[in-house]
Order: C-alpha cells, then structure tokens, then sequence
C-alpha cells in the first residue's frame, strides 16, 4: 500500500488504518459528525470576518454557497444576498 500520508512513519500509518478498520461504525460516524461540525464552525467564522456586518440570514446563504456553490444556493434561497 502506498503511503496516505508523506510525513508519516509507514509503520504508524499502518497502525492508524489498522484501528480505525477495527473502529465501530458508530464510532466513525461520530468523529465524522464531529469533523464536520468543526468545518462547519470555521467556515462560518470566515464568512464572519469577509462580512463583519452580515445579518444571521446573509451568514446562512453565504454559508450555502459555499456547500452547494452560487447556482443551488441561488435555487434554494433565491436572488436575495
């Protein structure tokens, strides 16, 4: 197998793959929850800093326009900013 990972060690790489094979599905559906969370937290502190004086709504479409991109946003949301 090749490495995933430049900068580590193949033998911990190995290790890695090796407990997260043996992890529980739970538990792997719960680190994803939480790295997705996390995403979405510091995508939104972004938009917050680009959009300082941004309304709660103008930071949720901003925000989905950066998930689904400018074109669904448009869909879902319509044309207001």
């Amino acid at each position: 197998m090749s490495a995933l990972f430049p900068d580590t060690h193949p033998k911990m790489e190995a290790m890695q793959i090796e407990i997260i094979r043996r992890m529980p599905s739970w538990k792997k559906i719960s680190i994803m929850e939480g790295l997705n969370e996390t995403v979405k937290a510091l995508a939104i502190s972004g938009i917050k800093e680009r959009h300082p004086n941004a309304t709660p709504q103008e930071i949720q479409r901003l925000l989905a326009e950066l998930a689904l991109g400018a074109e669904l946003a448009r869909k879902v949301y319509g044309h207001a900013n």
